[in-house]
């Protein structure tokens, strides 16, 4: 682990330094507040930092509360070490946000098993973390696609609504259909219509832009936000979706299965809502599949001429 030592005192500082390294730490070495302050606003900065109270140019008291108002979702472990040991000093370190104190002169077995808790404490944070971010992300996500669910990509409409209703630089919605998905279903089994479904995704990855947005609507409906798009380059984005759908068979343990997929798309006019906005993507949809599916529908008017499976 990478602990800072903030300590102007060469003996102190070479002290703990050598016990940190036995124990194989990580040492991170400055020689008064202003320094360790620098050192601990840095991405990578040190989970640990060991502060002397009494430093030049700022004192660990200052330093602490510096580093307390970082926006951080892993604050580091902050250990005051301090000759003061009256009550009233002691609260106003842990006041200025230290963890815990180390009282000098400071035994080397109290020391490690101070940095012990530390450590320990640094551990369960992380996992807390991490599992706060998996909840965040299964929350979003469709769980066997992995891409965003309904209420992610909902959302995810509606900010890029509110942008493009300031900035005008293009918005469209594209409802995708798988077509006549019931069928893999009914011929090959669910599990090689998940297979099927995971493909699709695939597929629509390899060809959308990165700042593209692809979520999963239900069952075999997904929905498409491009950003920063003319009319004309929608016209070609969503036909060679289609196209590399209809092109590509997908490999699943039952062999290649071919699909084809009914897309219907919406630019984004002024004054229209997210539901509107939706309505008629979804009603252009509905003509791409009456039309004789495979095929891309724009608001009313069609894109391509009539292709049948």
């Amino acid at each position: 682990m990478r602990i800072l030592i903030a300590e102007d005192d060469l003996t102190s500082r070479t002290i703990l330094k050598v016990v940190l390294k036995k124990h194989g730490h990580e040492v991170v070495e400055t020689v008064n507040g202003l320094e360790a302050w620098n050192v601990m606003q840095q991405p990578d900065a040190p989970q640990m930092a060991i502060l002397d109270w009494m430093m030049p140019r700022l004192d660990g008291l200052e330093v602490c509360r510096r580093i307390r108002s970082l926006k951080t979702d892993q604050p580091p472990y902050l250990i005051m070490l301090t000759s003061k040991g009256e009550k009233a000093d002691i609260i106003a370190g842990f006041e200025a946000g230290a963890d815990d104190y180390l009282a000098k002169p400071f035994d080397p077995g109290e020391f490690r098993a101070r940095i012990g808790v530390g450590r320990r404490m640094i551990e369960i944070q992380k996992k807390l973390l991490d599992a706060r971010n998996t909840l965040e992300h299964m929350a979003m996500h469709d769980q066997l696609t992995g891409i965003y669910n309904r209420r992610a990509i909902s959302d995810a409409l509606s900010r890029e609504l509110s942008i493009e209703q300031r900035h005008h630089n293009g918005l469209a919605v594209g409802i995708c259909d798988i077509d006549h998905f019931k069928k893999v279903n009914d011929i090959y089994g669910h599990q090689v219509g998940d297979e099927v479904l995971c493909g699709f995704v695939q597929h629509m990855g390899n060809i959308l832009r990165k700042y593209d947005y692809l979520g999963r609507w239900g069952g075999e409906e997904f929905v498409i936000i491009s950003t920063g798009i003319t009319e004309n380059d929608i016209t070609i984005l969503f036909e060679r979706l289609r196209a590399v759908v209809a092109d590509n068979p997908i490999p699943t343990k039952a062999g290649d299965v071919f699909i084809t997929v009914s897309i219907g798309v919406k630019i984004w006019k002024e004054n229209e809502t997210l539901d509107t906005l939706l309505a008629a993507a979804d009603s252009a949809l509905y003509q791409a599949k009456s039309q004789g599916r495979n095929r891309v529908y724009l608001t009313d008017e069609l894109i391509e001429e009539d292709k049948e499976r």
